[in-house]
């Protein structure tokens, strides 16, 4: 674990996150952090008897930081989107187009019965965000868990048994990237995710079939009038290859880095009709919701492959919008 937050530091100083889009309010002194971990460690190959596992987890978690450090809002989500595939090669059955995050699972996500305080999942990451609220990243690096990265604070134990390990570390790195935001200390703070599998396929032809987790993922603070204002948006492709006896062939030790991240290592400027590179394009969207509600924001227009057709739009974003717009939306619902 002191591993996993030590990568997730690294990589916070190594790229400054651009996705944040309002202007520093003056004197105001609050920054929002917002970070995205994904691992594939639970996949597993098909077998005789058994369908293969491709599992991308991802954890997001934004954060609202004040001038002295200390969190004023967070919001934690976490997805799992399970795709099974075949011995033979193929995508399994009942292979999801989508995945729910946990947060929109709530009860059916099952941890309750499992859980020795008979608490679900929503309900202990309630109680989590709720213990760092007021903690500098310090304070939230000290947090005592045993081996299993199960808290063992007197305090957090008769509310949160699970695992927090991936939790602290997405946290820990939000705080890290954080940037001067105009958003105020009583604005609420949504997160919002959306998965699609639809360029997963099956090994054929001497290629490797492929079962594509495609994560969008938006942060937004909103004011009292329901107005955005500050917005990050980001994006994971998380992939785990499988030849056609069903072995995966993916490293599954590795963490699959976001767009923003990657920034001109993932390769879009040179076929971009504007030649600007995915994050470029992913900021000034993010940009040009600031200042708009949730009515307006539904009014962005896009055409048919959902690509803007605002005219004061198109000329900073030129690519499928559909999934930005719609994490927007849903962070601005879910906002807290």
């Amino acid at each position: 674990m002191k591993k996993l937050i030590s990568l997730l530091l690294t990589l916070a100083l190594v790229f400054s996150f651009g996705a944040l889009s309002a202007t520093a309010q003056e004197g105001s002194g609050l920054k929002l952090g917002f970070a995205i971990d994904t691992t594939f460690a639970k996949s597993k190959d098909a077998s005789a008897d058994a369908a293969g596992l491709a599992q991308a987890d991802s954890i997001a978690a934004a954060v609202l930081v004040d001038a002295d450090g200390k969190i004023v809002n967070v919001f934690i989500d976490n997805v799992q989107v399970k795709m099974p595939f075949t011995a033979e090669g193929k995508l399994g059955e009942n292979f999801p187009a989508d995945a729910q995050t946990k947060l929109e699972l709530g009860d059916a996500y099952g941890m309750r019965a499992a859980s020795p305080i008979g608490k679900e999942w929503n309900e202990q990451i309630a109680a989590f965000e709720a213990y760092v609220i007021g903690k500098t990243a310090e304070e939230i690096k000290g947090i005592a868990m045993d081996d299993d990265t199960k808290p063992t604070d007197a305090d957090l134990t008769a509310s949160v048994t699970m695992s927090i390990g991936g939790y602290q570390a997405a946290l820990l790195s939000a705080m890290e990237k954080a940037a001067p935001v105009a958003a105020s200390a009583t604005d609420k703070l949504g997160l919002g995710m959306a998965v699609s599998t639809s360029k997963s396929k099956d090994a054929a032809d001497g290629n490797d079939g492929v079962a594509q987790a495609y994560n969008t993922y938006a942060a937004v603070t909103v004011n009292a009038e329901g107005v955005v204002t500050a917005a990050a948006i980001d994006s994971t492709i998380g992939s785990v290859n499988f030849d056609a006896t069903g072995k995966i062939t993916s490293d599954l030790t590795a963490r699959a880095a976001t767009k923003q991240e990657m920034g001109d290592a993932y390769g879009m400027r040179a076929a971009s009709p504007i030649g600007k590179e995915w994050n470029e394009q992913a900021n000034a969207f993010a940009a040009y919701v600031v200042g708009k509600s949730a009515t307006e924001v539904e009014g962005i227009a896009l055409d048919d492959t959902t690509k803007p057709t605002d005219a004061d739009l198109t000329a900073s974003v030129t690519v499928s919008a559909g999934a930005l717009k719609a994490t927007v939306l849903k962070a601005i619902a879910n906002a807290k």
